[in-house]
């Protein structure tokens, strides 16, 4: 006789998670909580009857997959799930652990949860790369933001038609010097850390070339490819890549549109028809970078020397949807900017079809992989 399968909600934190249990055809009920460690899990899972009989799900949040994965080598059908998207009651005033293991146990058996993309090894690592190198950059700007203001209280300006961040505006801040030791210690300290930033940006970009190439030939491929576009550089496209995974699991760009937060939101009912801003409910690294590119079809199509030497042994088939895109966005950009909208909107209107090409590649690609 076929075993009833069971559905497990797992309300997971730093050093515990909260155990319910929704049988096939009866009674949800909590099981406590037990230490977040590999061997509490290992003997939850006995306890409940073995992995065979096993479906669960607990929300994606800091922890990451470490328990997915722990629970997939354990053979138990695992999901990630969205925590913006579980389901709430609105006359809902109590939150606790127990209550939301307990809710996530009777949605998941219910089919309510939306599962989210779980990256496999090679992917995660390199989107962990990119995020770092992301996170240098901020880093960057707050530090000479603190240095140039610092500079601006004590009447140090250099020229308004000086580039800034140059080589030779650095070279004029070490020039500086205060008549007070404190204010010259606060100099050089800034100073410190806006080169220290440089040389860690430098340290990250030349790390992601390295995993670039001891990544799959499938992700490289599609990297490769992606570059065929205009405004999609090296790092745009690992970007992608590594927020995205594999295109194809896409079946229509539409799709992948919602993923990133790009498409519209919408309040329609009957014959009335709202429609909003972006949602922006999906990855906002994606949704960045989609966006920056977009702003490279104001100009008028054409294939410079860079373009040109990134193209240099893809398929026809991409190069074929690469001019297409720039000759369609380009139209889109013109025509909308004769409409006197806003030029972030423009952008963003621009950036969403952008996706659709972004997709096109991708699946192009990674047909010819799979072929």
């Amino acid at each position: 006789m076929k075993k009833k399968v069971r559905f497990v909600g797992l309300d997971v934190h730093a050093d515990s998670i909260a155990v319910a249990v929704a049988e096939a055809e009866g009674e949800v009920r909590s099981l406590g909580t037990i230490p977040n460690r590999t061997e509490s899990v290992r003997k939850l899972i006995r306890k409940l009857g073995g992995a065979g009989s096993l479906r669960a799900c607990y929300e994606a949040g800091p922890c990451g997959y470490v328990l997915y994965w722990q629970l997939s080598e354990l053979g138990v059908d695992c999901e990630v799930v969205a925590p913006t998207l579980v389901p709430t009651k609105a006359g809902d005033r109590v939150k606790t652990d127990r209550l939301d293991a307990l809710k996530l146990a009777r949605c998941f058996r219910a089919g309510d949860l939306t599962a989210v993309w779980v990256p496999d090894a090679a992917h995660e690592a390199l989107r962990d790369l990119v995020r770092a190198r992301l996170a240098a950059k901020h880093d960057q700007t707050r530090h000479r933001h603190q240095l140039s203001k610092f500079l601006l209280r004590h009447g140090r300006r250099r020229a308004a038609s000086k580039s800034a961040w140059t080589l030779a505006h650095l070279q004029w801040v070490r020039q500086q010097v205060f008549e007070q030791p404190a204010q010259q210690a606060v100099l050089e300290d800034y100073l410190h850390e806006v080169e220290h930033a440089a040389e860690r940006i430098k340290s990250l970009e030349r790390s992601i070339d390295e995993a670039i190439e001891k990544t799959p030939e499938k992700i490289r491929k599609v990297i490769d490819a992606l570059g065929a576009l205009r405004g999609i550089a090296k790092l745009s496209a690992v970007t992608i890549v590594a927020e995205v995974g594999e295109l194809s699991r896409f079946d229509k760009p539409r799709q992948l549109m919602g993923y990133t937060g790009i498409v519209s939101r919408e309040h329609s009912s009957g014959d009335r028809v709202r429609r909003g801003a972006i949602t922006k409910t999906g990855n906002a690294h994606l949704r960045r970078i989609i966006c920056e590119a977009a702003w490279a079809y104001r100009h008028r199509p054409g294939i410079g020397a860079g373009l040109r030497k990134h193209q240099e042994g893809l398929p026809k088939e991409v190069t074929d949807i690469a001019w297409k895109a720039q000759k369609r966005l380009h139209a889109r950009y013109v025509r909308l900017m004769g409409r006197d909208k806003a030029a972030p909107k423009t952008i963003t209107a621009v950036g969403r079809e952008l996706l659709g090409f972004v997709w096109a590649i991708g699946v192009e690609v990674e047909r010819r992989q799979a072929a």
